[in-house]
């Protein structure tokens, strides 16, 4: 088991492991036990009372959170012509129709974190489903990533929209800011994250929805929290 750092059990000492924070709380925490010389990320991450073998307990969602996350995504758009054009304009990192398809499918890999998808392109897209799909980059409409406004929906995500889905485990992890942010801003970020998966909690999901929710930033100990 890796040994913490000296700087990383000092910051659990000033953590009640037996309590469970409010989101202020939990946030001014957070910014006092955080000492690392970068803007550190602050992610929430959830524990879900769902079997997520099921396909009706799948817990997924979009949320455009008020500050953005502090980080610039590399997106792709899947498109041609004039909406290709208007979503580099935008700021789409990549851009392309069924040339672009192609080159994904000769290297096996992509290098971008978002797809979006015009909904003409969705019926060549069948080609490398086997690379997006497990990366979680299908586009898909329910996630508002297949539109006719690629555009838009680019500039949603450089905004500061969100996607999420729960993994394998049932868990969700979310960059919900940096650690330098104002602590309000981070509260707000998290209260419109955290109100947007309760509202995608599933019907065949039972008893206990959220089974824990702990705050943490990068190379920090979790804070748990009240949702």
């Amino acid at each position: 088991m890796p040994q913490h750092s000296k700087r990383y059990r000092e910051a659990q000492k000033l953590i009640d492991r037996s309590k469970k924070y409010t989101a202020e709380e939990a946030v001014k925490l957070l910014q006092q036990v955080s000492k690392v010389k970068f803007d550190a990320g602050v992610e929430i991450h959830l524990n879900l009372g769902i079997d997520p073998k099921k396909a009706d307990q799948i817990v997924r969602g979009t949320v455009s959170l008020p500050h953005g996350t502090g980080k610039k995504k590399r997106v792709a758009v899947f498109a041609e012509g004039k909406d290709a054009d208007a979503a580099r304009k935008a700021g789409a990192d990549i851009a392309g129709g069924e040339e672009l398809i192609k080159e994904i499918k000769q290297k096996g890999a992509v290098d971008f974190e978002v797809a979006i998808a015009h909904p003409s392109m969705m019926r060549h897209l069948g080609q490398i489903a086997k690379i997006l799909g497990p990366k979680g980059l299908m586009p898909n409409p329910k996630n508002e990533t297949v539109t006719p406004d690629v555009a838009g929906a680019v500039r949603d995500v450089q905004g500061g929209k969100v996607s999420f889905r729960n993994d394998d485990s049932g868990n969700i992890h979310q960059l919900v800011g940096r650690i330098s942010y104002e602590a309000p801003k981070l509260v707000e970020n998290l209260a419109a994250y955290l109100e947007a998966v309760k509202r995608a909690r599933p019907a065949a999901a039972k008893g206990t929805y959220i089974v824990s929710a702990t705050l943490s930033s990068s190379m920090s100990p979790g804070i748990p929290i009240v949702v």
